[in-house]
């Protein structure tokens, strides 16, 4: 059958980038001089806007969202200052002013194609991009390159082939917080003006050829997407490195993981999925995570197979109390529910725990997607620990192993970050997370050991999660993952349950099973 003519004309158009993994799980390794864990979004969108007023040449900005009315920290505000004749703090007319005052830098901006719904209720950002229509220097795509289902999920800037960042943080309404989470913030608010709960994420500012490498990927997506080629950025002296902003590493080699549905010519790509399997399978201590959700049966499946051990690694994992929207809900919850009673079932060392941050009384939602194993390698992306991540939607994670040639100076930093995150969760000093954990013994002694010596909990603090029983329906719906698939054809479809979360045979089926059986034997006796 000939192939068709937009297909070949796409391929042809994609010769020139290297698709395939230097090692299992690795789609690319390039240096960084230096690099920067950008925590909770007031860091992140303060930094970004400072890079971007440095920008000579491109600015590359991926995402799953892009909302032009957010207000970056920087620059006036018409109804504040109407004769100040500086830099907008609105992102729509920033970049904007970006194009009129920086001769030769173009934009180019691509966000999932589904939100385009979303501008029925953003009028100003239509308006924005009507604005933006009559400048050939600002390009603005919706990615439609993937299977029905499956969504862009990358969240990626690259500036001037220099300066690059790779996290889960996407510039549009909701992702703003400090580190304090305040459980009420004047500054917390949606572009409509109204006020949102407290926020928490992660993302990873990089400098040096890491840049080349995702300008290299970002390119990629946009030929696929339906953009026009865009040649490589030339490579510059100067960089859009934030001025005066400290280094969290130096001189490191940085991996990058992908994950592709098999669409239009482009091969099946599941480096995130396999990268996650791997790096559980390594840990020798611990494995610290920060995640969305908690949903993945591949993942679940890795984690299975350490609590079945011996002496099996401590194992945190800091999550929602429940996923974001009533739809992530229904597919989220009551996987994770199922998941987590068959993990319960094996874990007879008591080394795995599930965690949600609160201020108060009020719950953190985490949107990071973060993994520290033994203070050895540090994980930082946009995937979640859902089924998704692992097949469907577009991802990129980027990570700093320390086993790596040359990254042997860098476990100091990846342990110093780990007590920076469990410090804000915990409403404590980061001086005083080192003599805790030594004088506890593990991160979830020291966790119990200040909630029961706060004589009530802190302001800022960890409560262990344990999942409500989900109902027959959502159940069954999550046991055949209906709403959370792992392959493209299985979207809208009635996946067998011996297919889906709980594989026949597999160490997670088995403790599931016993699990059900021990609870229909109490349930006798009662």
């Amino acid at each position: 059958m000939p192939m068709a003519r937009g297909t070949a004309e796409a391929e042809s158009k994609l010769d020139e980038f290297d698709d395939s993994s230097v090692a299992p799980g690795v789609w690319r390794y390039a240096k960084a001089r230096r690099v920067r864990v950008a925590i909770d979004g007031e860091e992140y969108f303060d930094l970004v806007q400072q890079a971007m007023l440095r920008a000579k040449q491109r600015i590359m900005l991926i995402g799953w969202d892009f909302d032009t009315r957010i207000h970056l920290r920087r620059g006036r505000r018409w109804y504040q200052r109407p004769f100040d004749r500086s830099f907008p703090s609105r992102l729509g007319s920033f970049i904007l002013w970006l194009n009129r005052n920086r001769p030769g830098l173009e934009v180019r901006i691509l966000k999932w194609s589904y939100s385009v719904f979303s501008l029925a209720t953003r009028g100003a950002m239509l308006f924005d991009l009507l604005r933006w229509a009559r400048h050939r220097r600002i390009d603005f795509k919706f990615d439609t390159a993937h299977p029905v289902g499956c969504s862009h999920h990358q969240k990626i800037v690259v500036i001037d082939k220099q300066f690059a960042v790779c996290g889960g943080i996407d510039m549009t309404g909701g992702r703003w917080d400090t580190r304090a989470h305040e459980t009420e913030d004047p500054e917390r608010k949606l572009p409509s003006g109204s006020l949102y709960t407290p926020w928490h994420d992660v993302t990873m500012l990089m400098e040096g050829d890491i840049a080349g490498a995702l300008e290299d990927l970002g390119r990629q997506r946009w030929i696929t997407a339906g953009g026009k080629p865009l040649k490589p950025s030339e490579k510059s002296e100067e960089s859009a490195w934030p001025e005066g902003l400290e280094a969290h590493f130096e001189n490191v080699e940085i991996g990058i993981a992908r994950t592709r549905a098999e669409h239009g010519g482009m091969r099946k790509v599941h480096e995130v999925e396999q990268l996650f399997c791997d790096q559980i399978a390594s840990a020798k201590r611990f494995i610290y995570a920060e995640n969305q959700y908690f949903a993945s049966r591949a993942v679940c499946e890795a984690i299975a197979k350490r609590l079945a051990e011996p002496d099996p690694p401590e194992i945190i994992v800091v999550h929602p109390h429940t996923a974001d929207g009533w739809a992530e809900g229904q597919a989220m919850d009551p996987a994770r529910a199922e998941l987590v009673t068959a993990l319960n079932e094996l874990d007879k060392h008591h080394a795995f725990h599930l965690y949600v941050p609160y201020t108060d009384d009020q719950p953190i939602y985490v949107h990071a997607k973060l993994m520290i194993v033994d203070d050895e390698l540090l994980r930082i992306g946009s995937a979640n620990f859902n089924n998704r991540s692992m097949g469907l939607d577009s991802e990129c994670d980027v990570f700093i192993d320390s086993n790596r040639p040359g990254n042997g100076h860098v476990t100091g930093q990846i342990e110093r970050l780990r007590h920076s995150l469990l410090a804000e969760h915990c409403g404590m000093a980061e001086e005083a997370v080192p003599a805790l954990l030594a004088t506890y013994g593990s991160m979830a002694a020291m966790i119990a050991g200040i909630n029961q010596r706060g004589e009530g909990l802190q302001r800022r603090h960890l409560r262990p999660f344990h999942p409500a029983t989900p109902d027959e329906t959502t159940r069954d719906m999550a046991l055949r993952e209906t709403l959370d698939p792992e392959e493209p054809g299985d979207v809208f479809t009635i996946v067998p349950a011996r297919n889906g979360l709980f594989r026949r045979g597999s160490l997670l089926a088995k403790a599931r099973a016993k699990g059900r059986a021990r609870l229909r034997r109490i349930r006798q006796v009662d």
